[in-house]
C-alpha cells in the first residue's frame, strides 16, 4: 500500500472503523483535558471547589493535594523545603504517573496539548513543512538547565516562561499577558519545529517522561503482520520516532519513554495494528 498524505490521516480508519473507533481516544483525552479545566473553574465561578489551586499546586476535593514535579524541583533546588503537604502531593502526582502510562500528564491532562494538537491538523491540512529541525533531547538540557538555574538564582525560572500554566490561568481567570508564550508555542508548532514544544522543548514533558518510564500501560504493535505502511500513525504521532522500533521488529511495546501515551496512533490505524496493552508480558504479542 502506498503513503497515505498527512492530510488523509485516519480517513480509512474512518471508512472502515466508523467515526467513534477512530476518533476514540482523542475524544477521551479532549473530555479529560476540559473536566480538569472546569473542576478549577467551577470554584471561582460557581462555589463548586473539586479543585483548588492551580497546575503547580492544587488540592482534590480538600482532601488529595497535588504538586507538580517541576516545579518542586526547583523549589529543593532553591534550598525550599518543601510543606508536608506539599511533599504529599508530590508522592501522589510521582506515584500516579510513575504507574499509569509514559507522560499521561502531557496527552491526557495538559491544556496546551489541545493548543498543539490544533497546530499539527492544521499543519497537516495546508500541508505546511517545518522550517526547522530541532533535537529531541533539548527538552532534558532545559530541564537540568532550569534547576540548576533555579538553585543558583534562588528563584523558580520556569514561573516565568511556562505557557502551559499562562495558559491555564488565562483559561480560568481570563486571558492575560502570558497569552504571548501561547501564542508563541503554537506558531513554533504550525510554521517551524514539528511538533516542535512538546516534543522538543518542554522540560515539563521531559519531566514527565521521566517518571513514567517504568510505567504499566504501553502502546504496542500486536497486529504487526497487518501493517501496510500508509504512515497514518506517523503522520499524527507527536513523537513519531517511537514507533519505528515496535512496527519493524522484535519488541512490539512501544517503550521509548518520550510516548505520551495519546493513543491516536491507535485510533487513526485502519488495520488496528496498534492497541494499548499491560507492559508485562506482551513483548512477543503479535
Amino acid at each position: 500500500m502506498a503513503k497515505n498524505l498527512a492530510k488523509d490521516a485516519g480517513k480509512e480508519a474512518v471508512k472502515r472503523l466508523g467515526w467513534w473507533r477512530s476518533h476514540r481516544y482523542l475524544l477521551l483525552r479532549r473530555i479529560t483535558q476540559l473536566s480538569v479545566l472546569l473542576a478549577f473553574f467551577a470554584g471561582p465561578m460557581w462555589g463548586i471547589w473539586v479543585l483548588k489551586g492551580n497546575l503547580s499546586a492544587s488540592v482534590l476535593l480538600d482532601v488529595v493535594p497535588f504538586t507538580d514535579p517541576l516545579i518542586a524541583a526547583q523549589a529543593m533546588a532553591t534550598g525550599h523545603l518543601l510543606e508536608p503537604e506539599g511533599l504529599i502531593g508530590l508522592a501522589v502526582v510521582i506515584g500516579l504517573y510513575a504507574l499509569v502510562a509514559p507522560r499521561v500528564f502531557c496527552g491526557w491532562v495538559c491544556p496546551m496539548n489541545i493548543v498543539t494538537d490544533f497546530a499539527a491538523w492544521l499543519r497537516r491540512n495546508l500541508n505546511l513543512k517545518a522550517s526547522f529541525q530541532m533535537s529531541s533531547s533539548i527538552r532534558y538540557w532545559l530541564l537540568g538547565l532550569l534547576i540548576i538555574g533555579s538553585g543558583v538564582s534562588g528563584t523558580l525560572l520556569w514561573t516565568w516562561l511556562d505557557p502551559v500554566s499562562a495558559l491555564h490561568r488565562g483559561l480560568i481567570f481570563g486571558v492575560g499577558g502570558g497569552i504571548w508564550l501561547v501564542a508563541c508555542v503554537f506558531v513554533l508548532d504550525l510554521l517551524l519545529v514539528e511538533h516542535g514544544w512538546c516534543g522538543h522543548l518542554c522540560p515539563l514533558g521531559s519531566t514527565y517522561a521521566l517518571i513514567g518510564q517504568k510505567s504499566v500501560l504501553r502502546v504496542a504493535a500486536v497486529k504487526r503482520s497487518a501493517c501496510t505502511k500508509c504512515m497514518d500513525c506517523f503522520n499524527v504521532c507527536p513523537e513519531p520516532h517511537v514507533l519505528r522500533q515496535p512496527l519493524k521488529g522484535g519488541d512490539v511495546r512501544v517503550m521509548d519513554r518520550n510516548c505520551m501515551s495519546c493513543g491516536r496512533c491507535v485510533d487513526v490505524c485502519a488495520e488496528q495494528v496498534l492497541e494499548f496493552r499491560k507492559r508485562f508480558g506482551a513483548e512477543n504479542e503479535e
